[in-house]
């Protein structure tokens, strides 16, 4: 099986796995909802979401040895993280980056993308979310990086074979490091101007 037949295997079930990861989300912010600003949460989570899935599908370049493309997504999954934390984190970068494949045209890649942009969220958040540190952030959005890199790498190996998948691994690290730029700077601003931005969850 080639990385095209899955795509296309993929193509019918990426809104049906979105809408079931945010039934999930949605229950897990209820059951928590003595610990996070459910409410709260759940409003900001869908915006930085929706913010991320339009990024992703704003600018897009096809990479032809593997059918992915770039996109600059990863500034919002890392701002969003950076900002919010882990629990918005890991929803805006898995359910926003892969509305953003679908939007764009690469609905076979929602699932993937899903799970590496989600764990990148999630890593990013957890690292970096009650720091206004240049140096701590930067870390936090290298480390997302790393796994998004890896995590595309590892798919694209397996499916593809590892000369194809790394053909990808520039156009990747490209996304990673523009993410930490525009993100760790956008992120700064904001904790540094209104800090109260981050009580909210």
């Amino acid at each position: 099986m080639v990385m095209s037949d899955l795509t296309e295997m993929l193509k019918p079930y990426g809104p049906y796995v979105l809408a079931a990861v945010t039934v999930i989300y949605i229950a897990y912010l209820y059951i928590n909802r003595k610990k996070f600003r459910s409410a709260s949460v759940l409003a900001i989570s869908a915006v930085m979401a929706a913010v991320t899935g339009v990024t992703t599908a704003f600018i897009t370049i096809t990479t032809p040895a593997t059918g992915g493309y770039l996109n600059f997504g990863d500034t919002m999954v890392m701002f969003s993280a950076m900002v919010f934390g882990p629990v918005v984190g890991v929803f805006a970068g898995g359910v926003g980056s892969a509305l953003g494949d679908i939007i764009a045209g690469y609905p076979g890649w929602a699932p993937i993308t899903l799970v590496v942009k989600g764990l990148e969220g999630l890593a990013v958040g957890y690292l970096g979310r009650r720091s206004d540190n240049v140096s701590t952030l930067v870390i936090a959005g290298l480390v997302g990086g790393i796994i998004m890199v890896s995590g595309y790498f590892a798919f694209e190996a397996y499916m593809f074979g590892v000369p194809a998948a790394l053909t990808e691994v520039p156009v990747n690290m490209l996304q990673a490091v523009t993410g930490v730029i525009v993100g760790t700077a956008l992120a700064r601003v904001i904790k540094k101007r209104y800090p109260e931005v981050e009580d909210l969850v």
